[in-house]
């Protein structure tokens, strides 16, 4: 287990607050946080405000696939840091999400997620967050 991390960063087609609020409403987080095109939409609920939890659990191929984790930092609409839990995640992981408005309202995504077993589990997870901010970018365009 290492500190290992990965950054990833998207643009967005929507203005900053919407775009921040859809990582704290249910509803919408469900509709992409989605890491392999194809899954099922997850069952989502959280409590968001700092130390408030959150729980997701995704289904792939017929198993379900818990995360959760605790809100750290909510900085509405700039910055958002919460604690990642699953099966595939070590003790300690976390992510953080920087938010920058551009022009013609449009969002800058910035994605940080810290600590993985190891690199294999790291590769697997910039993979799953890149479809997630394609997926959320998707959302906003339709």
């Amino acid at each position: 287990m290492t500190d290992l991390s990965l950054t990833i960063n998207e643009v967005v087609h929507a203005p900053i607050e919407k775009v921040f609020d859809a990582w704290l409403d249910p509803y919408t987080l469900s509709k992409f946080i989605i890491p392999m095109k194809g899954m099922p939409e997850p069952a989502v609920e959280n409590d968001p405000r700092v130390g408030g939890r959150f729980s997701i659990i995704m289904n792939f191929e017929g198993n379900s696939l818990p995360h959760e984790g605790s809100y750290l930092e909510i900085d509405r609409p700039h910055k958002l840091k919460f604690t990642w839990v699953s099966d595939h995640s070590p003790e300690g992981s976390t992510v953080t999400l920087v938010f920058a408005s551009l022009e013609a309202g449009k969002t800058e995504v910035q994605l940080t997620h810290v600590k993985f077993f190891d690199e294999a589990a790291m590769h697997d997870h910039k993979g799953g967050w890149t479809t997630i901010l394609e997926t959320l970018d998707e959302y906003f365009a339709s």
